[in-house]
């Protein structure tokens, strides 16, 4: 079972937006009206089952509003990535400030991010989004293995770091990035993935500038349909944190619904397939 979503009033600074309550059947969500809005910074999946694809799945089944601004464009499919095109850095942040200036964001989640320039640009804007959660997944492989990230664009990931809310990398990533000591480096609070590393369960642990905070541990489920893990994760993190969740229950629900997308994989493609977010349903 899932956990139960608290109710969230509306934000204090958005008027037009109506006082919280209960839909029939969902306990906690949120009341029409006072939908969370979920900013996606990513790529594109043609494959459709990780970046802007799954994280629109993942947002819409826990009951939030994805909105995208598309950082780059890829031919995938489970087999791997055969073609990748970053969009200008102008174009990505036209697309934020579209949804921002109309819409409003409750929380942003940042993937697949395109270029070094492309991470600037975006820092640059949401260092304004005062009292935002970010939710920065730092993708640079694939599940198939291919490099969705330069040595610049990782590089210029520090400036992400320190304005993120929640870092999520799995374990190369995090490697990459410096290992545990980057949460006292940049300030910031790190989700340590374990699903890469070997063994029965799969570990994933909540580290602070002052160290560990919290830690998760489940029997890993053995599937070869687990492309876009990390993206769900991230993506209903910051809906969970939109919703009002702090940021364990959040992670805690977060990790509950990948693990059951995992279960209800469709097994569609040859190689590492999607999984089953479609499938998904909160429990009241």
């Amino acid at each position: 079972m899932l956990p139960k979503l608290r109710r969230r009033p509306a934000a204090a600074s958005d008027p037009r937006r109506p006082s919280a309550g209960e839909i029939p059947g969902i306990d906690g969500a949120e009341a029409p009206g006072v939908t969370a809005r979920i900013l996606i910074i990513a790529g594109s999946d043609s494959g459709g089952g990780a970046g802007i694809q799954a994280d629109i799945k993942t947002v819409t089944m826990l009951g939030g509003h994805a909105m995208t601004a598309i950082a780059a464009i890829t031919a995938q499919n489970t087999l791997g990535v055969t073609g990748v095109h970053a969009i200008p850095a102008d174009m990505v942040v036209a697309q934020m400030d579209a949804v921002i200036d109309d819409i409003g964001v409750d929380a942003v989640k940042i993937g697949m991010i395109g270029s070094a320039e492309t991470v600037e640009a975006v820092a640059d804007r949401l260092e304004v989004l005062a009292g935002v959660p970010i939710v920065f997944d730092p993708v640079m492989i694939a599940t198939s293995g291919s490099v969705l990230a330069d040595d610049a664009t990782i590089a210029a990931f520090g400036r992400l770091m320190r304005i993120a809310t929640l870092v999520t990398p799995n374990a190369p990533e995090l490697a990459a990035l410096g290992g545990d000591r980057i949460a006292c480096d940049f300030g910031v609070t790190i989700l340590a993935k374990g699903g890469d590393l070997p063994g029965a369960m799969v570990v994933d642990r909540l580290l602070g500038p002052d160290g560990e905070i919290a830690r998760w541990s489940d029997t890993r489920i053995e599937t070869r349909h687990s492309h876009g893990t990390g993206c769900t994760l991230a993506s209903a993190i910051a809906t969970g944190l939109a919703q009002g969740l702090a940021l364990e229950p959040a992670i805690a629900r977060a990790r509950a619904f990948v693990r059951a997308a995992l279960r209800a994989a469709p097994g569609l493609g040859a190689g590492h397939g999607p999984m089953g977010h479609q499938a998904v349903r909160l429990e009241s």
